[in-house]
């Protein structure tokens, strides 16, 4: 297509290596939480553990009075024990900051032993270390076989959680107070909507939801027919996509519902965030129901499938890309399966730092700037070089040659105005109500310092720059004006079968290869640095049965 837009695939690539190195902490956390579910008693469901606190202790320990063996006297001896006692909680509780609960001591004090900050590392968690190292077993050997192995795996983690949500639904609508949560979720407030972090995350969570503008959906996409209906794909992914997130929230929402109720309160008051929802806040709910390590383990299995679905996607996604980049050294023999190891192993060392004592800090940096609004600019450009440099017209008839039919015209209108309009707006809202990254816990909120801060946009730029960089890069390199060097950095490379009819030669270079250009008339020709090939013998056909 144009090769100054090399910087964008590398942006994309780099997005989706993070997020790998990111995602896969969840599952370790879910694959810690899924074994900790095996047994009678949940752990975090009583304060009678060793990493408990002593006020914890106190507080989850105490027996319950047996009010059928009671005489009067002893009714009114325990009832003004009681007030007293409640006198003196209240009074503590004016002194002392809110005293803990077990989940959240679970949380913190046994999963993630969590240190004072972000400059304290502490030690590595080797029990976390181990889940997460089981974690990257996992999704290698599902994957490096390539498509066809990862695809066949894909029918059970795509499927099988649809069959937990469905049990969770029907357990979670039957509690006591889940009409509650239900209508907290499902009954808009309209007020928020004046709001613009509100948009800003809504945006930036329907980009990572649907995996647009990652490169993870089109290098899968890559191992279709030429004429496979991608169109129709596109429509049933993104129904089945918008349904699970549906489905999911009826399923947290009704246990919030029934949560708050136990807890007499409302449902905005127990509802957390990020990792506090799926390891504290329906821990929390679970633990308080019948049988509570049958639901524990259905939740967590759940959350793991889901989980491996998504991080099946992004290794492969990003693996394809680099294999593509480099055929000649990649599809020979066992290297890709080679590859693959590697970079799993690279991905693995990285996470422990996330798997330390003060790993949830370190996490909380890459879930925050690796990638959240930067692939609004990603998306941006990907958007400007296909309507503008590559054009509307001539990417809109690629797309009826492969599929047999015109999209609709309004298609148009999204990718060369509404769209990049749209990615630009709620970047530059992001930007405006942008606050430094802070970590909230349950009762306190920890503040970064700047220099970890720094590292957090180290982190943000280090995908993005390279658009830039390849762009300068191309125009350093090419000859002539720079008004020549711009325009031959901006004429589309086409491939033979991307040729329309009555294509104008003077305005294009003709690819006859993976890596070679044919001169065509233009008088910008020799302008770009000439390209050679050097893998003839390389076979680029990617059948999945061939991989």
């Amino acid at each position: 297509m144009l090769d100054e837009s090399r910087g964008i695939g590398y942006a994309c690539a780099i997005i989706v290596f993070l997020l790998n190195c990111e995602y896969n902490i969840i599952l370790t956390w879910a694959l810690y939480y899924l074994f900790s579910s095996f047994t009678a008693v949940l752990p975090w469901s009583h304060g009678n553990n060793e990493w408990n606190s002593p006020a914890c202790r106190e507080m989850y320990s105490e027996k319950q009075t047996n009010w059928t063996t009671l005489n009067m006297t002893d009714v009114t001896t325990t009832v003004a024990a009681f007030v007293t006692k409640l006198g003196d909680k209240a009074t503590e509780a004016a002194a002392k900051p809110p005293a803990c609960d077990p989940v959240t001591e679970f949380w913190e004090r046994k999963v993630l032993q969590l240190s004072d900050g972000v400059d304290h590392p502490g030690n590595i968690k080797w029990d976390l270390a181990l889940c997460l190292l089981l974690a990257w077993i996992i999704i290698y050997f599902c994957i490096w076989k390539g498509i066809k192995s990862s695809g066949k795996v894909m029918y059970f983690t795509a499927t099988s959680p649809y069959v937990l949500m469905f049990v969770l639904l029907i357990r979670g609508v039957t509690l006591d107070g889940a009409i509650d949560g239900i209508r907290y979720y499902l009954i808009p407030d309209w007020q928020r909507l004046l709001d613009p972090q509100v948009w800003v995350d809504a945006g930036t969570q329907i980009f990572f939801s649907y995996s647009i503008s990652l490169g993870t959906l089109t290098a899968l996409g890559s191992y279709n027919r030429f004429k496979h209906n991608s169109f129709r794909d596109s429509m049933g992914f993104a129904a089945v996509n918008s349904f699970t997130s549906i489905l999911a929230g009826l399923v947290i929402f009704s246990v919030l519902g029934f949560m708050a109720k136990q807890q007499g309160t409302t449902v905005d008051k127990v509802a957390e965030s990020g990792p506090g929802l799926a390891f504290i806040a329906y821990p929390e709910a679970v633990r308080q129901m019948p049988v509570a390590p049958l639901w524990a383990v259905l939740f967590f299995a759940m959350v793991l499938l889901l989980g491996l679905d998504s991080q099946f996607v992004g290794v492969e996604g990003f693996v394809t890309a680099v294999v593509d980049g480099y055929p000649q050294y990649l599809r020979r023999g066992r290297r890709r399966e080679i590859f693959i190891a590697i970079v799993c192993v690279i991905c693995f060392f990285i996470g422990l730092s996330m798997v330390t004592e003060g790993g949830m800090y370190v996490f909380q940096l890459f879930d925050y700037y690796s990638a959240s609004r930067i692939v609004l600019v990603v998306a941006f450009f990907e958007c400007i070089v296909v309507a503008y440099i590559y054009g509307i017209d001539r990417f809109y008839d690629n797309i009826e040659m492969m599929f047999g039919f015109q999209l609709p015209f309004w298609t148009k209108i999204f990718w060369m105005f509404i769209t990049p309009a749209f990615t630009m707006t709620i970047f530059i809202m992001g930007a405006i109500s942008y606050s430094e990254l802070e970590y909230k816990r349950k009762h306190i909120t920890y503040t970064y310092p700047s220099w970890a801060i720094g590292i957090g946009w180290t982190l943000a730029m280090i995908s993005v720059i390279w658009i830039p960089i390849i762009i300068i890069k191309r125009i350093y390199e090419a000859k002539g004006t720079i008004h020549e060097r711009f325009i031959a950095c901006t004429t589309p490379q086409l491939k033979e079968e991307q040729i329309r009819k009555g294509e104008d030669l003077s305005k294009i270079k003709l690819i006859t290869d993976h890596y070679s250009i044919k001169e065509t008339t233009s008088t910008q020709d020799n302008l770009l640095p000439k390209y050679s090939s050097s893998s003839a013998s390389v076979e680029f056909n990617k059948s999945p049965n061939n991989l």
